[in-house]
């Protein structure tokens, strides 16, 4: 039992750090989408020229900021209806409850990380997006249209982080089912990097 707490423990830290570092980079996402789309306001509106880039822009930056910040919210819980039921139920039944939706969780997100992975790699992620080109020389002479993989691995990626936080959060169901789920930190609530 021991070494199991010591291993959540670890995952903890590491899912923590690994997850903060990605609410940044969503965070990032974001305030460039937002960039983005001012621009074409001002483009489409004040200059009656709308660019042919920035939806597709946009919608990369928005999956890559949805893939990035999932993980957080699904380590973090809060499923209303799922946690009014285990709060009906007695200790034992709820953990175990709690557990079992974990497990069933954690396949269909395997099963997910196959998927996203498979279309990431395959035929589909080798064509490239037909208006979005990121430069290839430091002169900015030589353009490469990005690839597809690159707009899908947003979704592999949230789903790969999902199914490691799903194992931290098994770990910790199996503790707290033994009595031992006290002798761990809590998981933090994320900040909001002052969205709030």
């Amino acid at each position: 039992m021991e070494l199991l707490l010591a291993a959540t423990r670890l995952l903890g830290q590491a899912n923590a750090a690994a997850l903060a570092f990605g609410r940044w980079l969503g965070a990032l996402c974001v305030g460039a989408m937002v960039v983005i789309i001012l621009v074409q306001v001002v483009y489409r509106y004040g200059l009656q020229n709308a660019l042919p880039w920035t939806e597709e822009a946009s919608r990369f930056l928005m999956l890559w900021m949805t893939g990035l910040m999932a993980p957080t919210a699904y380590r973090r819980g809060g499923f209303v209806g799922i946690d009014m039921v285990l709060l009906l139920l007695p200790r034992m039944a709820a953990a175990l409850l709690s557990l079992l939706l974990l497990f069933l969780s954690g396949v269909l997100l395997w099963v997910g990380m196959r998927i996203g992975w498979a279309e990431v790699m395959g035929l589909g992620g080798r064509f490239a997006l037909p208006s979005v080109s990121v430069p290839t020389s430091l002169d900015l002479s030589t353009w490469m249209s990005i690839p597809r993989g690159w707009m899908m691995a947003s979704l592999a990626v949230g789903v790969t982080a999902m199914f490691i936080v799903n194992i931290e959060l098994v770990l910790r169901a199996i503790l707290s089912l033994f009595g031992r789920g006290r002798d761990l930190a809590p998981v933090a609530m994320a900040s909001t990097l002052g969205a709030e």
